[in-house]
């Protein structure tokens, strides 16, 4: 009698990260095939549960996002991330029954007797892969809107943010079961590889590129939110107070580390000497401590306040002139990574600060002549997440709107279309591809199937072999 040898059951810790995030996903999949697209009352219930917790948990998100970076602003957080993804769950919850509903669609002429109509299905699991720059918001307004699509979601958050990460883990494992909504860390090319029915990905655009050719081998269809260089355009004899402020806002804050922030600014060349002074005063209103006050964001390690000190360096090297700005910029060696404001002076292709994505406290200032010499500067190169305008409803706004092709574009200010929630964002080109927010995120993460029904009476009948005369006739009337 011989017997087989059972092999030992492996800890967790000793199964890979793709055998962990496989079963995970298996799981999550049986239990939207066995339980079926969610009702619009449990996908409220759902949301409304996540805000709550969210609201609940507000001060250790704060905490928590502060300790990651070394500091950040308490306001910043609650703003940008806390408010961010509560207004987008108030938005969605509020218009939900009306995106699910069906639409119906029109027939062909010949067809007159039949009806369409295209019902908003869930797609299945959605993974969400996200970054460390605005660790709650650009994880959980994905999840917010796969959930609003019925979908059960997969969340792999960056790894440098851990305490935020851990935040975010007891508020999901207390909103939602494991097989709607789980949190993992480890691989990400394993993550990417995964058979998700779709995939949002937020982050660079190099991470990006390997994440869509992973995504590729299972055919996944993915959401890319990248970033690139957002230019701010100020038009002639515009620069004011009211202006400046608005750049000085969306530049430094969270220490110029969003996406969206604007890269650099394109200014007249007579106006550029007015510019500086006004940035240089406006960053000492918005910061009085200096770049060690409680509102002002330390850069998140530092390996990216290094690469930021590189880029400062270069550009130095290669002939341009730094100005760092507000009130007592030296202090910023006293905290940790920490990095003053600069702007930089004299700029040429031939630096890397004027093609590499900044994502610090670093604003380049380009003098142009004519309004199409900043727009054939925007397009030379590749297309931005974001682009801004200050100047009035004239002929020059108008050129720039619609020769140059960007992620969104805010006139008059930057950073706040992001919060506007019936506004698809997303990048185009280089700067991503799909959108997540307004309707527009909710049918990307949903399946919009075409449903048919054939009426009784069907004139294609008439169209059916053997063709003869009457098939002529058909063909002759519907093709004059």
């Amino acid at each position: 009698m011989t017997s087989t040898a059972v092999a030992p059951q492996r800890t967790d810790a000793e199964r890979t990260d793709a055998e962990r995030f496989g079963d995970i996903l298996a799981a999550q999949r049986a239990a939207y095939l066995r339980d079926g697209a969610p009702s619009l009352a449990r996908r409220r219930g759902d949301l409304k549960r996540l805000k709550a917790a969210l609201v609940a948990h507000r001060g250790a998100i704060e905490d928590a996002i502060s300790a990651d970076f070394g500091n950040r602003s308490r306001h910043e957080t609650a703003m940008m991330e806390v408010m961010g993804v509560v207004q987008g769950i108030d938005y969605l919850e509020r218009r939900l029954g009306r995106f699910m509903r069906p639409s119906n669609r029109h027939v062909a002429p010949y067809m007159r007797f039949s009806s369409g109509r295209v019902e908003y299905q869930p797609l299945g699991v959605v993974g969400v892969i996200s970054p460390w720059n605005y660790p709650v918001n650009l994880s959980l307004m994905p999840v917010v809107t796969a959930i609003a699509a019925g979908n059960r979601v997969m969340l792999k958050p960056s790894k440098l943010v851990p305490a935020t990460n851990a935040v975010l883990a007891t508020i999901l494992s207390e909103t939602f079961s494991a097989e709607q909504v789980t949190i993992v860390s480890g691989d990400g090319s394993a993550f990417s590889a995964l058979a998700f029915d779709h995939l949002v990905f937020t982050g660079s655009t190099a991470v990006g590129r390997s994440v869509m050719r992973a995504a590729s081998e299972n055919l996944v269809p993915v959401t890319l939110e990248l970033g690139g260089k957002s230019p701010a355009i100020v038009a002639k004899g515009n620069v004011r107070d009211r202006v400046v402020s608005d750049i000085v806002f969306g530049k430094l804050l969270s220490g110029g580390q969003t996406c969206i922030a604007p890269d650099y600014a394109l200014v007249q060349e007579s106006d550029v000497d007015a510019f500086v002074a006004s940035y240089d005063r406006l960053v000492k209103a918005a910061y009085p401590d200096g770049p060690t006050s409680k509102d002002y964001t330390s850069i998140v390690n530092d390996k990216e306040y290094q690469h930021l000190v590189d880029l400062i360096e270069d550009a130095r090297a290669h002939g341009a002139r730094t100005i760092e700005v507000g009130h007592r910029p030296g202090d910023a060696s006293r905290r940790p990574h920490t990095l003053a404001p600069t702007v930089v002076l004299g700029v040429t292709d031939d630096m890397r600060i004027a093609h590499e994505e900044i994502f610090g406290p670093i604003l380049p200032i380009f003098a142009y002549g004519d309004i199409n010499d900043a727009i054939d500067y925007v397009n030379a190169r590749p297309r931005p997440l974001a682009l801004y305008y200050f100047g009035a409803n004239d002929a020059d706004r108008r050129t720039v709107l619609s020769s140059t092709t960007s992620g969104n574009v805010t006139i008059n200010g930057t950073i706040m279309h992001v919060g506007q929630d019936d506004l698809p964002f997303g990048g185009v080109g280089a700067s991503g591809m799909g959108k997540y927010h307004g309707i527009e995120g909710f049918r990307t993460l949903s399946h919009p199937k075409g449903i048919y029904v054939q009426g009784r009476w069907n004139s294609m009948r008439l169209m059916r072999a053997p063709f003869g005369k009457t098939a002529d006739t058909v063909l002759n009337l519907f093709l004059r």
